[in-house]
């Protein structure tokens, strides 16, 4: 029996669900994801790699460089997290 089970995405999310799923992870209720917040959203979900996708995914979507996903931003995030595995309506 493997010791890691993948969690995978396998119907299709809204933008709105993603949104929701990932803001629970807003550990300080600020309105916004720091890569901290990312690596442990994206470790929970099961992704590998998550401090280098926290990074990345920061880098792609945070547009005004202040280091977090905003409410603004975050279309670009869930475009960018779409090619892990989100299926996004």
């Amino acid at each position: 029996m493997p010791w890691f089970i993948p969690r995978r995405v396998s119907y299709p999310l809204s933008e709105e669900q993603v949104k929701g799923m990932l803001m629970k992870y807003d550990k300080n209720r600020d309105g916004k994801l720091s890569r901290q917040e990312l690596r442990l959203a994206f470790k929970e979900m099961g992704l590998h790699f998550c401090c280098w996708k926290a990074g990345k995914v920061l880098r792609f979507a945070d547009r005004n460089g202040d280091g977090y996903i905003n409410e603004d931003e975050f279309s670009e995030f869930v475009q960018f997290a779409s090619r892990w595995g989100f299926k996004i309506s």
